[in-house]
């Protein structure tokens, strides 16, 4: 039996809280044949570390170097968000594959220049929502496509994390400033949009917390989303509040036969709670998931192996990756209708023609 070739991998953002280093771990799973071949951070000190560390044969601070490399065969990019586009760009115009951390981009423009790029090179686009590859979402998944929930009545999802104790080892969130509708409300907007597909309008509410003075922008978010099904829904944001006595991460799915609530919390247990109206009790029905503890950054790196796994299946069998470049596209319309929301007071119809 012929074996098949080895997929080589670059990496552009390297810094050691990163989820970049989560790549580290695709050497534990036989079945995958990723081999990290370069890495790009723009610290010489970290590039050298990451070379020894990963056994990446070449290292440099310049992701234009990284991207013409004819040894790589996807690039992955999980440099600071407003650095997604360049780097993105710069791969597919290479004529390379592609995995780009959430959020894919922070523009409107960015977004369709994207997509147009993926459909003109036919590359693979791979945005890495980890959510979407967490052990509850798949259960949940598979119920609703089951059909166990019945038809859509209504989605949320809401996504809390006091910024705090983050900004100092990744300082950039401060400095670029992150923009958080779309570093931390993407991820809740994606889940929600894998069940309820395109949104049709959106109207939200913003405000700065303070609890970090030189953060300057808006950091809790409530959105009020309608879906092009009729289907209503809502997603929050909080990351500028001390951290309150719930998951991290949470989403609900309200159909005719059923209602179903997820959540996650890095490196902790977390539930899905299912009522099946068949049932005469309604009482719910409780999975617990272990948190899958790993050395990565967050203790993402189990669900990183899994999009990785998917992403290689992709390549394989010419099939197009989940979430898409156009799902990407998709839920920074959603984020980009918001900031318009908030700044008008006005429901705002999303961009959905890509």
């Amino acid at each position: 039996m012929k074996r098949k070739p080895v997929i080589n991998l670059g990496v552009i953002g390297m810094g050691l809280s990163n989820m970049a280093s989560t790549l580290a771990l695709l050497k534990d799973a036989p079945d995958l044949r990723y081999r990290l071949r370069a890495v790009c951070s723009r610290r010489p000190e970290i590039v050298d570390q990451c070379v020894r560390q990963f056994g990446a044969e070449f290292g440099t601070t310049d992701y234009r170097e990284l991207v013409e490399r004819k040894d790589v065969d996807v690039v992955c990019v999980y440099s600071p968000d407003h650095l997604h586009a360049d780097h993105c760009l710069a791969a597919l115009a290479a004529g390379k594959h592609v995995v780009c951390t959430k959020p894919m981009v922070t523009s409107l423009a960015d977004a369709r220049k994207l997509v147009r790029l993926v459909r003109r090179t036919g590359r693979k686009f791979l945005v890495g929502q980890t959510m979407r590859f967490d052990r509850q979402f798949l259960m949940a998944k598979k119920m609703f496509d089951d059909g166990d929930l019945g038809n859509l009545i209504a989605l949320e999802s809401y996504y809390v994390h006091d910024m705090r104790p983050v900004f100092p080892f990744t300082p950039w969130r401060l400095n670029a400033p992150q923009d958080l509708m779309f570093g931390g409300c993407v991820h809740s907007i994606d889940v929600i949009r894998a069940f309820g597909g395109d949104v049709e309008t959106v109207q939200a509410n913003a405000i700065k917390g303070n609890l970090t003075k030189q953060y300057p922008m808006a950091d809790n978010f409530f959105l009020n989303l309608k879906f092009k099904s009729g289907v209503i829904g809502r997603v929050s944001g909080l990351y500028g509040i001390v951290h309150p006595p719930t998951p991290m991460m949470q989403f609900g799915i309200y159909g005719t036969q059923g209602s179903l609530q997820a959540e996650f919390t890095d490196n902790e247990p977390g539930q899905v709670r299912v009522v099946l109206d068949k049932f005469p009790a309604k009482k719910p029905l409780v999975s617990v998931f272990e948190p899958e503890r790993d050395l990565s950054a967050y203790g993402h790196g189990a669900t990183v192996i899994r999009y990785m796994r998917h992403f290689q299946e992709c390549l394989e069998r010419d099939r197009e990756p989940s979430p898409s470049v156009l799902d990407g596209a998709k839920s920074v319309a959603v984020g980009v209708a918001a900031w318009e929301s908030v700044k008008t007071g006005k429901v705002i119809k999303a961009f959905n023609r890509f």
